[in-house]
């Protein structure tokens, strides 16, 4: 009997270490298989913000406020897998404003082989119709640029049917112009505050910073601002940094043609 008694307590043993052991290794498997699945953050000292790598296409938006730059610089900078490959440019603002870098970093942006997208910044107070027509006497688009961009990010107290009213009035009047859909720019709560379902058939372009993952939206969106306090090459101001959700098939699509 205490030989048959040691025996089960031995089998007993044995039946828990196996079990523990296939416990450890599916955990293990589960914490893999969610870590490949998230957006990994790595520290890159020389962009000086964290990145997440498991986006192969990087990118960065600039205006005036990044003053002259030399995108020859910014197009050679890579660190690892990182680099810039497009940029997204501020072209105008309002009814009458063009930014006054524009027309060289479009030019220049270009000449170092970075793909280049134009974005419009909105003033809700104003006609949308109008403001589109401002961006059309600045913008020239053409094959391998991104489509064009409305920045819509206030409301200037403007009632919220109103502003949808006219930033559907750019979006039309400049699809009708380029013929081609034009994406949305702007924060994941005022895209769920204020424009919501109506404009989901729009590509987007969602800011929202401190995210280990991706941006908290629960609709599709085609890029992710993720920082503003990027450095690159040849520019000497923090700059804000993107990533596409897609490989570079997907990216291909997307550009004019």
């Amino acid at each position: 009997m205490v030989r048959k008694s040691r025996k089960n307590r031995v089998w007993k043993i044995g039946l828990l270490l196996l079990g523990g052991a296939a416990a450890v290794v599916m955990g293990y498997t589960g914490y893999i298989w969610l870590m490949e699945r998230r957006a990994h953050f790595m520290n890159f000292a020389a962009f000086g913000i964290e990145i997440p790598v498991n986006y192969r296409i990087h990118g960065i938006d600039v205006s005036k406020y990044q003053d002259f730059i030399d995108w020859g610089m910014v197009k050679d900078m890579r660190v690892g897998d990182v680099q810039v490959s497009f940029a997204f440019i501020k072209a105008t603002e309002g009814l009458g404003n063009e930014d006054a870098f524009f027309k060289r970093n479009w030019k220049k942006s270009g000449d170092a082989g970075i793909s280049r997208g134009a974005y419009h910044f909105f003033l809700a107070t104003k006609s949308g119709k109008a403001q589109a027509e401002n961006f059309i006497n600045s913008v020239e688009l053409g094959s391998g640029d991104l489509p064009p961009v409305l920045d819509i990010e206030q409301t200037y107290g403007v009632p919220p049917d109103k502003l949808r009213q006219r930033a559907r009035e750019w979006l039309q009047t400049v699809q009708d112009y380029y013929h081609v859909i034009p994406m949305i720019y702007t924060n994941v709560d005022f895209y769920k505050q204020y424009l919501k379902d109506e404009f989901d058939a729009y590509p987007l372009w969602v800011a929202h910073y401190l995210q280990k993952q991706r941006p908290n939206i629960s609709r599709d969106w085609a890029f992710w601002q993720h920082s503003e306090a990027g450095r690159v090459s040849g520019i000497v101001t923090r700059v804000d940094f993107d990533v596409f959700n897609g490989d570079s098939t997907d990216f291909r699509k997307l550009l004019i043609n």
